[in-house]
């Protein structure tokens, strides 16, 4: 471990992906502590410029923009890391299933994973979320639904190489089941892996959620967000700039942060494949 601290260190990218993710992490779980003033509450006039009192202005009804902008990252924070757990761990389970059983059920969860790879996953998070209901729990089960499938290919490919380890032919002669295996023998052999694409799919699923709340079908009003922020920004962008500028550095901050910590990681563990891996 201290090997790798220290290889790690010689990287000032992946340093500083990390320095980015931490810094929005603290500030995300003080925000209620830190922020200065009510973030629902109407304070002052609409569109104010930044003052003393109010660092960053007013937005188009009168609330602090500061405290909304401290504010605006936990709830997309919360919903990108649950989309990326249920993504992560359920897809890796999945495609080491494959692996395993192959046949009829590898043939079909193949021929899932490659339809759905091949439709843009904000039209299909924006289908589901329409049909179902504009709610962050929809949200969160449909993206991490959305993400798996290329969590699946990627530990599919490594479990079939993993099924011809002498481990894991001991636990079959063994009598040991399939669950057993796949859980005791396969999954501890990719948790690496899965640690990569986890917060890749984090990534990914960070500026979806930005996205649909631009939209209109992310995250609700009157609920600090910074895709919520950024549509209502464009409505003052020539007068008030900040207003879209700041939520969208806060995003962009986050997303090259953790993808340059990624990168950084995968790299120094070897893991080609995750390091490879889309948003899709």
């Amino acid at each position: 471990m201290i090997l790798f601290l220290r290889r790690l260190s010689r990287r000032p990218l992946t340093m500083l992906g990390l320095a980015l993710v931490g810094g929005h992490l603290a500030v995300a779980a003080l925000a209620p502590w830190i922020t200065p003033y009510d973030p629902l509450r109407l304070l002052e006039a609409p569109l104010e410029p930044p003052t003393a009192t109010f660092w960053l202005g007013t937005d188009e009804l009168g609330r602090d923009f500061f405290s909304r902008l401290l504010l605006g990252g936990q709830i997309s924070i919360v919903a990108a890391a649950c989309a990326g757990l249920i993504a992560a761990f359920g897809g890796g389970l999945l495609g080491l299933a494959t692996a395993f059983y192959r046949g009829a059920f590898d043939d079909a969860v193949s021929r899932i994973v490659e339809m759905k790879l091949s439709i843009p996953a904000i039209l299909l998070v924006s289908l589901f979320v329409t049909g179902f209901g504009q709610s962050l729990g929809v949200l969160i089960l449909v993206m991490g639904l959305i993400y798996m499938m290329g969590v699946i290919r990627t530990s599919r490919a490594l479990g079939m190489t993993l099924m011809e380890q002498g481990y894991v032919k001991a636990a079959k002669l063994r009598g040991e089941t399939a669950t057993a295996i796949i859980l005791r023998e396969m999954l501890p052999n990719i948790a690496d892996l899965l640690t990569v694409e986890f917060a890749l799919r984090t990534s990914s699923a960070l500026l979806l959620v930005s996205a649909l709340s631009f939209l209109g079908l992310g995250i609700s009003p009157p609920t600090p967000d910074w895709g919520l922020m950024i549509q209502s920004g464009l409505q003052s962008i020539r007068s008030e700039p900040w207003l879209i500028l700041a939520p969208a550095l806060c995003v962009s901050t986050l997303v090259i942060g953790i993808n340059f910590a990624t990168e950084g990681v995968a790299d120094l563990l070897g893991l080609e494949a995750a390091r490879g891996a889309t948003g899709q």
